[in-house]
């Protein structure tokens, strides 16, 4: 994003105000990552990412952009919470285990009116953490292969080899569910789309819950 580079390097030189900048600019991003697949831990895991963020911000690299960075660090986060938290966590592996077999969010879909951002939402819930997190990063935050793959810590192949296996994934599940034919034809036409449509809807629903 424009400006995060000069906010960074103003931040690490003492300039508190740059970083109280870059954590409005970024807080509903990072707050999103964790609403939809941790939501009553979501404020906490944003607020500890910060944290670690404002702890670390000198190393904070110049090639690396602040919102993979920040990210990164949000999925640092959110691994250690699943680990210490939910059930079945001793067999957590964030590349075969869903937040759906961790724990039961079904309960927060119901923020979202619209039934096929609800469905979708359900979906994403019930692939690999992981293959959640690159869709949503990809697809919501709009990051590049290369920063998701900064995110995840994997070569940027890998990244493009798990979006296509995620929309996959997506697919099956999403068939699962036993849409309308006509929802399912529509959701999966335009996985892209509804995707980015759910980041707008559940903030939307996010703010007037507060």
């Amino acid at each position: 994003m424009d400006g995060d580079f000069e906010l960074v390097k103003a931040w690490q030189a003492g300039d508190d105000e740059a970083g109280d900048a870059l954590v409005k600019r970024h807080f509903w991003g990072v707050y999103r990552f964790f609403r939809n697949k941790v939501d009553d831990a979501a404020e906490d895991l944003a607020q500890r990412t910060f944290l670690a963020c404002m702890e670390a911000r000198g190393r904070v690299r110049p090639e690396l952009s602040f919102r993979a960075y920040l990210f990164g660090i949000a999925r640092n986060q959110l691994m250690l919470y699943l680990r210490r938290h939910h059930r079945s966590a001793h067999l957590f592996e964030p590349t075969k285990t869903s937040v759906a077999d961790l724990r039961d969010s079904r309960a927060d879909v119901k923020l979202v009116r619209n039934q096929q951002q609800r469905a979708l939402l359900l979906a994403l819930r019930q692939i690999p953490v992981d293959f959640q997190i690159a869709v949503e990063l990809y697809y919501w935050e709009e990051l590049s292969v290369s920063e998701v793959a900064a995110v995840l810590d994997v070569a940027p192949g890998t990244v493009k080899s798990r979006l296509a296996r995620a929309r996959d994934k997506l697919r099956e599940r999403l068939e699962q569910l036993e849409l309308p034919e006509a929802t399912l034809r529509s959701t999966l036409s335009d996985l892209e789309g509804w995707a980015r449509s759910l980041r707008d809807a559940h903030g939307l629903a996010e703010h007037r819950s507060r």
